[in-house]
């Protein structure tokens, strides 16, 4: 059974696919190839493993489904956020000081993953790293955010916090009371970015195939093999990198997230005026609502804004349209604003609301699970996911527990459960104003 379902939602209504560079060529798999690892999946995760693992001298395999990017990496926000969803202090206290020190430290370091993969691979992706705002929309969640800032202020991370002042005049809006800035983030065009990737990891030798989605995987003796529509791969290990298109090619992996779509609109550009007011700085934006409201503006004075949580492309439709919504309430500035596009894709949530990374069986890896995280933790854990199969051990400097799989119970409920908490917390989003 195929582990990559190709995309409900059609591409072509996205801004990314409108402005991205050009997709490479990525011809179908056919006949018998062999190889030392084979990856499948071609988002960030496998991208970059496949990246690492060529300029690590490793002969690797790429076999994706549609076409390379497409999927959750090439339609998200952008939006390079360090960190995980847990706080430090929390971190520590789940898993003890070196676990989670380990676990703070790689996630931290994501971010500038990203961006030195773009400035050493000259990646065309409008990189701009002007940071990433927090904004409390409940003087009540002041506390909390503080708490966070201090945790990495006193990590040596890069952070401000800013007072209701001074995140009026980083985004343009009274509505927040105050927040924190990670200058850590910034923002890419993330299909432009995936197909960097794409690009590099093929210079430096990865072959990749687009339209191929693999049907059948199974033990070899010490290596696997890979059943395709075309053909098939004989590889001593394999990379599953699939995420929120996990399907069933290994039992129990899909069981182990959540996916739900995560939707963005666009609107025209705006203008000069009105551009000049909103993130004159270019930073990225989320809020602490319990759906939150994320946004940022694109290099040609595009406001996008996004929400997530839906359990299924259907209806759809709806939440553009409270997007849209929510841009008039938050920046009245805009007005009426001119939505030209609408987009969604899958995201994989975790029951832990960490990344996790799975040694399935010996030459078997698993990695997936960015809970809205993804462009800087998926690129960082294809690096980790490469610096196990090349170097046979974790990087001292950038590691992650490989975790059991663990399914999560209930997940044959889970669409029915993810509508009833989004129905949840969005009357208690209303609630709070």
């Amino acid at each position: 059974m195929s582990t990559t379902q190709l995309e409900p939602v059609p591409l072509t209504r996205a801004l990314w696919s409108a402005t991205a560079i050009p997709a490479g060529d990525w011809p179908a798999l056919h006949g018998e190839r062999r190889c030392d690892v084979a990856v499948v999946g071609a988002g960030f995760t496998g991208l970059s493993a496949a990246l690492h693992l060529a300029e690590a001298g490793v002969d690797v395999v790429v076999l994706e489904a549609g076409e390379p990017g497409v999927g959750a990496s090439g339609r998200n926000g952008g939006q390079v956020i360090p960190g995980l969803k847990h706080d430090p202090d929390e971190m520590v206290a789940r898993f003890g000081v070196d676990q989670a020190e380990a676990w703070i430290r790689t996630a931290a370091a994501s971010a500038d993953l990203v961006f030195d993969l773009i400035e050493r691979h000259g990646i065309d992706c409008n990189p701009v790293r002007a940071g990433w705002i927090q904004a409390g929309h409940l003087e009540s969640k002041l506390p909390m955010l503080r708490h966070r800032f201090e945790q990495w202020r006193r990590r040596g991370a890069d952070v401000a916090w800013l007072e209701r002042d001074d995140i009026a005049s980083l985004i343009g809006s009274e509505r927040y009371h105050g927040g924190w800035l990670d200058k850590r983030g910034g923002t890419v065009q993330p299909l432009s970015f995936a197909r960097g990737l794409a690009n590099a990891a093929h210079a430096a030798g990865a072959a990749i195939h687009g339209g191929t989605p693999v049907t059948r995987l199974t033990r070899n003796g010490s290596g696997w093999v890979l059943q395709t529509d075309g053909g098939s791969v004989i590889a001593q290990s394999v990379v599953l990198a699939t995420n929120g298109y996990t399907d069933g090619l290994w039992p129990g992996l899909k069981q182990t997230v959540v996916p739900v779509y995560s939707v963005q609109v666009a609107t025209a550009p705006l203008s000069e005026n009105v551009r000049r007011s909103i993130l004159p700085g270019g930073q990225a934006v989320s809020d602490t609502r319990r759906l939150l409201w994320y946004y940022r503006m694109d290099q040609d004075g595009r406001l996008l804004m996004g929400g997530g949580g839906a359990p299924s492309p259907v209806g759809l439709d709806t939440l553009y349209e409270s997007l849209a919504g929510r841009v008039r309430q938050l920046l009245p500035q805009v007005a009426e604003p001119k939505v030209e596009y609408r987009w969604g894709g899958r995201v994989a949530l975790t029951g832990d609301h960490l990344p996790h990374l799975h040694e399935l069986a010996p030459g078997l890896w698993a990695g997936l699970g960015y809970n809205g995280r993804g462009v800087a933790m998926a690129t960082m854990m294809g690096r980790l996911l490469a610096d196990r199969l090349a170097r046979g051990r974790p990087d001292p400097e950038w590691a992650l527990p490989a975790l059991p799989l663990r399914p999560m119970p209930l997940h044959r409920w889970s669409p029915q459960i993810v509508s009833l908490t989004r129905a949840y917390y969005g009357w208690r989003d209303r609630l709070d104003g």
